[in-house]
Protein backbone atom coordinates (compact mmCIF):
# COMPACT_ATOMS: atom_id res chain seq x y z
CA UNK A 1 0.00 0.00 0.00
CA UNK A 2 1.00 3.80 -0.98
CA UNK A 3 2.12 5.64 1.98
CA UNK A 4 0.58 9.18 2.16
CA UNK A 5 4.03 10.77 1.80
CA UNK A 6 4.48 8.93 -1.07
CA UNK A 7 1.01 9.64 -2.54
CA UNK A 8 1.31 13.24 -1.73
CA UNK A 9 4.75 13.17 -3.00
CA UNK A 10 3.59 11.90 -6.28
CA UNK A 11 -0.20 13.57 -7.02
CA UNK A 12 0.09 16.99 -5.17
CA UNK A 13 1.58 18.55 -8.14
CA UNK A 14 -0.03 22.18 -8.72
CA UNK A 15 -2.06 24.93 -7.07
CA UNK A 16 -3.32 23.85 -3.45
CA UNK A 17 -1.77 20.43 -3.17
CA UNK A 18 1.67 21.68 -4.36
CA UNK A 19 1.32 24.56 -1.72
CA UNK A 20 0.63 21.74 0.85
CA UNK A 21 3.24 19.43 -0.24
CA UNK A 22 5.77 22.17 -0.24
CA UNK A 23 4.70 23.40 3.47
CA UNK A 24 5.17 19.74 4.66
CA UNK A 25 8.64 19.84 3.39
CA UNK A 26 10.06 23.03 5.08
CA UNK A 27 8.42 22.29 8.13
CA UNK A 28 10.79 18.83 8.27
CA UNK A 29 13.52 21.24 6.78
CA UNK A 30 13.25 23.34 9.91
CA UNK A 31 13.42 20.67 12.16
CA UNK A 32 16.19 18.56 10.61
CA UNK A 33 17.94 22.12 10.91
CA UNK A 34 17.52 21.92 14.37
CA UNK A 35 14.43 24.63 14.52
CA UNK A 36 11.06 24.15 16.52
CA UNK A 37 7.63 24.70 15.47
CA UNK A 38 4.69 27.29 17.14
CA UNK A 39 1.38 26.58 16.28
CA UNK A 40 -1.75 28.22 16.36
CA UNK A 41 -4.81 26.73 16.31
CA UNK A 42 -8.64 28.87 15.65
CA UNK A 43 -11.67 27.07 14.78
CA UNK A 44 -13.22 23.85 15.82
CA UNK A 45 -10.20 21.63 15.43
CA UNK A 46 -10.54 20.08 18.72
CA UNK A 47 -14.31 19.31 18.66
CA UNK A 48 -13.50 17.50 14.60
CA UNK A 49 -10.98 15.28 16.96
CA UNK A 50 -7.53 16.68 15.47
CA UNK A 51 -6.36 15.40 18.88
CA UNK A 52 -5.88 11.85 17.16
CA UNK A 53 -3.33 13.10 14.90
CA UNK A 54 -1.90 16.42 16.57
CA UNK A 55 -0.85 14.56 19.78
CA UNK A 56 1.50 12.38 18.17
CA UNK A 57 3.30 15.22 16.69
CA UNK A 58 3.34 17.22 20.35
CA UNK A 59 4.57 13.65 21.77
CA UNK A 60 7.37 13.10 19.01
CA UNK A 61 8.77 16.31 19.13
CA UNK A 62 7.01 18.25 15.69
CA UNK A 63 5.44 20.98 17.88
CA UNK A 64 6.96 22.79 21.00
CA UNK A 65 4.81 25.43 21.79
CA UNK A 66 0.84 26.04 20.94
CA UNK A 67 -1.10 29.00 20.74
CA UNK A 68 -5.05 28.19 20.45
CA UNK A 69 -8.72 29.88 21.11
CA UNK A 70 -9.82 29.19 24.26
CA UNK A 71 -12.71 27.08 23.17
CA UNK A 72 -9.97 24.53 21.40
CA UNK A 73 -8.52 24.30 24.52
CA UNK A 74 -11.64 23.28 26.46
CA UNK A 75 -13.35 21.35 23.59
CA UNK A 76 -10.22 18.77 23.49
CA UNK A 77 -10.74 18.26 27.32
CA UNK A 78 -14.57 17.88 26.52
CA UNK A 79 -14.14 15.39 24.06
CA UNK A 80 -11.58 13.52 26.66
CA UNK A 81 -14.02 13.19 29.17
CA UNK A 82 -17.81 12.86 27.17
CA UNK A 83 -16.96 11.84 23.74
CA UNK A 84 -19.70 9.00 23.67
CA UNK A 85 -22.48 11.40 24.68
CA UNK A 86 -22.06 13.61 21.69
CA UNK A 87 -24.42 13.56 18.92
CA UNK A 88 -23.83 13.60 15.44
CA UNK A 89 -25.87 15.69 13.17
CA UNK A 90 -24.52 14.69 9.19
CA UNK A 91 -27.72 16.22 7.69
CA UNK A 92 -26.53 19.46 9.92
CA UNK A 93 -27.47 21.40 6.38
CA UNK A 94 -30.99 20.74 6.55
CA UNK A 95 -32.30 21.42 9.98
CA UNK A 96 -35.11 24.10 10.35
CA UNK A 97 -35.42 26.42 13.38
CA UNK A 98 -37.06 23.93 15.32
CA UNK A 99 -35.25 21.05 14.75
CA UNK A 100 -32.56 23.39 16.64
CA UNK A 101 -34.50 24.47 19.01
CA UNK A 102 -35.33 21.04 20.15
CA UNK A 103 -31.19 19.77 20.28
CA UNK A 104 -30.80 23.05 22.34
CA UNK A 105 -33.81 21.69 24.97
CA UNK A 106 -32.13 18.47 24.72
CA UNK A 107 -28.81 19.54 26.47
CA UNK A 108 -26.81 19.99 23.18
CA UNK A 109 -24.74 22.77 21.63
CA UNK A 110 -23.92 22.15 17.91
CA UNK A 111 -20.58 22.62 16.35
CA UNK A 112 -21.86 22.25 12.66
CA UNK A 113 -22.31 18.16 12.50
CA UNK A 114 -21.14 18.04 16.36
CA UNK A 115 -23.65 17.89 19.27
CA UNK A 116 -21.74 18.90 22.10
CA UNK A 117 -23.98 17.45 25.45
CA UNK A 118 -24.16 20.38 27.98
CA UNK A 119 -23.91 17.93 31.02
CA UNK A 120 -19.80 17.84 30.06
CA UNK A 121 -19.63 21.32 31.01
CA UNK A 122 -21.17 21.38 34.23
CA UNK A 123 -19.09 18.43 34.67
CA UNK A 124 -16.07 19.86 34.28
CA UNK A 125 -17.50 23.38 35.83
CA UNK A 126 -17.65 20.89 39.01
CA UNK A 127 -13.83 20.05 39.48
CA UNK A 128 -12.44 23.27 37.67
CA UNK A 129 -13.76 25.78 39.78
CA UNK A 130 -12.36 24.06 43.08
CA UNK A 131 -8.72 25.13 41.39
CA UNK A 132 -10.31 28.58 40.59
CA UNK A 133 -11.02 29.12 43.83
CA UNK A 134 -7.93 28.10 45.47
CA UNK A 135 -5.91 29.83 43.57
CA UNK A 136 -7.89 33.11 44.36
CA UNK A 137 -7.92 32.45 48.05
CA UNK A 138 -4.30 31.91 47.87
CA UNK A 139 -3.34 34.50 45.40
CA UNK A 140 -1.65 32.35 42.98
CA UNK A 141 -3.34 32.95 39.42
CA UNK A 142 -2.13 30.68 37.29
CA UNK A 143 -2.60 30.95 32.90
CA UNK A 144 -5.81 28.94 31.73
CA UNK A 145 -3.95 25.89 30.51
CA UNK A 146 -2.18 25.54 34.07
CA UNK A 147 -5.50 24.99 35.58
CA UNK A 148 -6.38 22.39 32.80
CA UNK A 149 -2.80 20.41 33.33
CA UNK A 150 -3.24 20.36 37.30
CA UNK A 151 -7.06 19.09 36.49
CA UNK A 152 -5.50 15.97 34.22
CA UNK A 153 -2.90 15.72 37.15
CA UNK A 154 -5.50 14.31 39.63
CA UNK A 155 -5.54 11.30 40.65
CA UNK A 156 -7.69 8.62 39.21
CA UNK A 157 -8.94 11.14 36.51
CA UNK A 158 -7.85 8.62 33.08
CA UNK A 159 -10.75 6.50 34.66
CA UNK A 160 -13.03 9.18 33.43
CA UNK A 161 -11.70 9.62 29.69
CA UNK A 162 -14.57 8.06 27.08
CA UNK A 163 -11.41 8.55 24.11
CA UNK A 164 -8.03 6.69 24.43
CA UNK A 165 -5.59 9.08 26.22
CA UNK A 166 -3.78 9.04 23.42
CA UNK A 167 -6.16 11.05 21.12
CA UNK A 168 -5.89 14.22 23.19
CA UNK A 169 -3.79 16.78 22.19
CA UNK A 170 -4.00 18.28 25.41
CA UNK A 171 -2.93 16.06 27.17
CA UNK A 172 -0.16 15.12 25.48
CA UNK A 173 1.08 18.55 25.68
CA UNK A 174 0.89 18.30 29.54
CA UNK A 175 2.77 15.35 29.22
CA UNK A 176 5.56 16.95 27.25
CA UNK A 177 5.58 20.31 28.93
CA UNK A 178 4.37 22.22 26.38
CA UNK A 179 3.01 26.39 27.11
CA UNK A 180 -0.55 26.72 25.80
CA UNK A 181 -1.30 30.77 24.98
CA UNK A 182 -5.30 31.33 25.10
CA UNK A 183 -5.51 35.10 24.37
CA UNK A 184 -8.85 36.21 24.94
CA UNK A 185 -9.98 33.29 27.54
CA UNK A 186 -13.22 34.77 28.53
CA UNK A 187 -14.34 33.77 25.06
CA UNK A 188 -14.84 30.62 25.58
CA UNK A 189 -17.03 27.97 28.10
CA UNK A 190 -15.08 27.99 30.92
CA UNK A 191 -14.24 31.72 30.86
CA UNK A 192 -18.05 32.40 30.63
CA UNK A 193 -18.44 29.73 33.60
CA UNK A 194 -15.46 31.40 35.59
CA UNK A 195 -17.11 34.81 35.76
CA UNK A 196 -20.16 33.22 36.87
CA UNK A 197 -17.88 31.62 39.74
CA UNK A 198 -17.01 35.13 39.96
CA UNK A 199 -20.58 36.62 40.13
CA UNK A 200 -21.80 34.51 42.34
CA UNK A 201 -19.31 34.63 45.06
CA UNK A 202 -17.20 31.21 44.91
CA UNK A 203 -14.51 32.41 43.72
CA UNK A 204 -13.79 35.56 45.44
CA UNK A 205 -11.94 37.68 42.55
CA UNK A 206 -11.12 37.63 38.52
CA UNK A 207 -7.17 37.57 39.91
CA UNK A 208 -7.20 33.57 40.00
CA UNK A 209 -6.21 34.09 36.07
CA UNK A 210 -3.37 35.09 34.79
CA UNK A 211 -4.16 38.05 31.98
CA UNK A 212 -3.46 38.46 28.47
CA UNK A 213 -0.91 40.70 28.56
CA UNK A 214 1.38 38.42 31.27
CA UNK A 215 1.04 35.94 28.44
CA UNK A 216 2.43 38.01 25.82
CA UNK A 217 5.31 38.79 28.44
CA UNK A 218 5.51 35.21 28.94
CA UNK A 219 5.64 34.13 25.27
CA UNK A 220 8.17 37.10 24.39
CA UNK A 221 10.69 35.92 27.21
CA UNK A 222 10.59 32.72 25.41
CA UNK A 223 11.35 33.77 22.40
CA UNK A 224 14.05 35.91 23.59
CA UNK A 225 15.64 32.84 24.92
CA UNK A 226 15.20 31.03 21.95
CA UNK A 227 16.92 33.64 20.26
CA UNK A 228 20.05 33.30 22.22
CA UNK A 229 19.92 29.61 21.79
CA UNK A 230 19.92 30.65 18.10
CA UNK A 231 17.06 27.70 18.02
CA UNK A 232 15.27 29.17 14.70
CA UNK A 233 11.43 29.10 15.12
CA UNK A 234 8.72 28.62 12.55
CA UNK A 235 4.96 29.35 12.82
CA UNK A 236 2.13 27.16 11.24
CA UNK A 237 -0.96 28.86 11.82
CA UNK A 238 -4.40 26.84 11.47
CA UNK A 239 -7.17 29.15 10.67
CA UNK A 240 -7.49 32.92 11.51
CA UNK A 241 -8.81 35.46 14.11
CA UNK A 242 -6.57 36.02 17.87
CA UNK A 243 -4.88 32.02 17.83
CA UNK A 244 -2.53 33.33 15.11
CA UNK A 245 -2.78 37.59 15.37
CA UNK A 246 -1.50 37.77 18.93
CA UNK A 247 1.57 35.10 18.88
CA UNK A 248 2.97 36.54 15.37
CA UNK A 249 2.86 40.01 16.84
CA UNK A 250 5.38 39.16 19.20
CA UNK A 251 8.13 39.68 16.59
CA UNK A 252 7.41 43.33 16.00
CA UNK A 253 6.99 44.37 19.72
CA UNK A 254 10.28 43.10 20.48
CA UNK A 255 12.06 44.36 17.77
CA UNK A 256 9.79 47.94 17.41
CA UNK A 257 8.73 48.70 20.95
CA UNK A 258 11.42 46.94 23.35
CA UNK A 259 13.55 47.71 20.42
CA UNK A 260 15.45 44.66 20.54
CA UNK A 261 16.57 45.02 17.17
CA UNK A 262 18.97 41.44 16.93
CA UNK A 263 15.23 39.61 18.02
CA UNK A 264 15.16 37.25 14.46
CA UNK A 265 12.28 37.38 12.48
CA UNK A 266 9.79 33.82 12.35
CA UNK A 267 11.88 31.22 10.16
CA UNK A 268 8.98 29.80 8.59
CA UNK A 269 5.61 30.89 8.18
CA UNK A 270 2.61 29.03 6.70
CA UNK A 271 -1.35 29.73 7.11
CA UNK A 272 -4.17 26.90 6.41
CA UNK A 273 -7.23 29.47 5.98
CA UNK A 274 -10.54 30.01 3.62
CA UNK A 275 -10.80 33.53 3.81
CA UNK A 276 -9.27 35.73 0.94
CA UNK A 277 -7.73 38.43 0.45
CA UNK A 278 -10.22 40.58 -1.27
CA UNK A 279 -12.44 41.32 2.08
CA UNK A 280 -10.09 42.89 4.15
CA UNK A 281 -9.58 40.32 5.89
CA UNK A 282 -6.17 39.89 7.78
CA UNK A 283 -7.18 35.93 8.36
CA UNK A 284 -6.74 35.76 4.34
CA UNK A 285 -3.45 38.32 3.79
CA UNK A 286 -1.16 36.60 1.98
CA UNK A 287 1.98 36.30 3.68
CA UNK A 288 4.12 39.09 2.08
CA UNK A 289 1.90 41.65 3.54
CA UNK A 290 3.68 40.38 7.08
CA UNK A 291 7.17 41.55 6.09
CA UNK A 292 5.63 45.28 6.07
CA UNK A 293 4.56 44.81 9.61
CA UNK A 294 7.92 43.34 10.66
CA UNK A 295 6.66 39.91 11.65
CA UNK A 296 8.21 37.82 8.36
CA UNK A 297 11.53 38.87 6.54
CA UNK A 298 11.94 38.59 2.82
CA UNK A 299 13.55 34.86 2.82
CA UNK A 300 10.78 33.37 5.04
CA UNK A 301 9.85 30.01 3.73
CA UNK A 302 6.30 31.33 3.20
CA UNK A 303 2.58 29.51 2.35
CA UNK A 304 -0.75 29.88 2.29
CA UNK A 305 -2.95 27.02 1.30
CA UNK A 306 -7.02 27.91 0.87
CA UNK A 307 -8.43 25.24 1.88
CA UNK A 308 -10.09 23.08 4.38
CA UNK A 309 -7.79 22.61 7.30
CA UNK A 310 -9.57 19.61 8.97
CA UNK A 311 -8.55 17.94 5.70
CA UNK A 312 -5.03 19.37 5.07
CA UNK A 313 -3.14 19.67 8.93
CA UNK A 314 -3.85 15.56 9.27
CA UNK A 315 -2.45 15.77 5.70
CA UNK A 316 0.55 18.19 6.59
CA UNK A 317 1.42 16.74 10.32
CA UNK A 318 1.49 12.84 8.49
CA UNK A 319 3.87 13.76 5.95
CA UNK A 320 6.25 15.55 8.92
CA UNK A 321 5.58 12.31 10.75
CA UNK A 322 6.97 10.53 8.04
CA UNK A 323 3.62 8.24 7.50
Amino acid sequence: MTTISQFMDHNFRHFNARETLDAAKAWKDLLDGGGQMFLTMAGAMSTCEIGIILSRMIREGKVHTICCTAANLEEDLFNLFNHNEYKMVPNYRDLSPEAEKELYDAGFNRVTDTCIPEGVLRQVQRDIAKLWKKAADEGKPKFPYEFIYDLLDQPGIEKLFQVPAEHSWVLAAKEMGVTIYTPGWEDCTLGNIFVSEVMSGNVKSHGAIRHGTEQMEHLAKWYIEMGKKKTPIGFFQIGGGIAGDFPICVVPMLIQDLELEDTPFWAYFCQISDSTTSYGSYSGAVPNEKITWGKLDIHTPKFMINSDAAIVAPLIFSYVLGE
